[in-house]
């Protein structure tokens, strides 16, 4: 189900034991990050769990606010002993990450499946 928070378009999915969440960014220039930390969290708790699966294959570039909120809700999630990945995650927005140093702090997977699952699977069969 679609949900319109901050601007934001959350697209929002319940696994077992997980929210899956696919981000999108307003088509405008100016986003408002204040809230965006607050709706993940919000729907995280009306879902009853803190084990969250970020998908940002849909942001071009992660900007600093939008780190900075990630880390916040990160906190968070840590503070109820739970667990936030992210998925999608283009080959400059990691190395973004990785320069920040925070590639150990929001670890980030291929996909889904593999954040759900907090391991790489094989690029070859075995």
């Amino acid at each position: 189900m679609p949900m319109i928070a901050c601007d934001w378009e959350l697209s929002v999915e319940r696994g077992p034991d997980w929210l899956l969440v696919k981000l999108a960014a307003p088509p405008c220039e100016t986003w408002e990050m204040s809230s965006l930390a607050d709706a993940l969290w919000a729907l995280m708790e009306v879902h009853f769990t803190y084990r969250l699966v970020l998908d940002l294959d849909d942001i071009n570039l992660l900007r600093s606010d939008l780190v900075g909120e990630l880390v916040a809700l990160d906190k968070w999630i840590r503070g109820r002993h739970g667990v936030m990945r992210l998925c999608g995650l283009s080959p400059h927005n990691g190395e973004i990450l990785q320069r920040c140093g925070l590639d150990g702090l929001l670890p980030a997977y291929r996909d889904r499946l593999e954040a759900v699952r907090g391991c790489h699977r094989p690029s070859q069969p075995r």
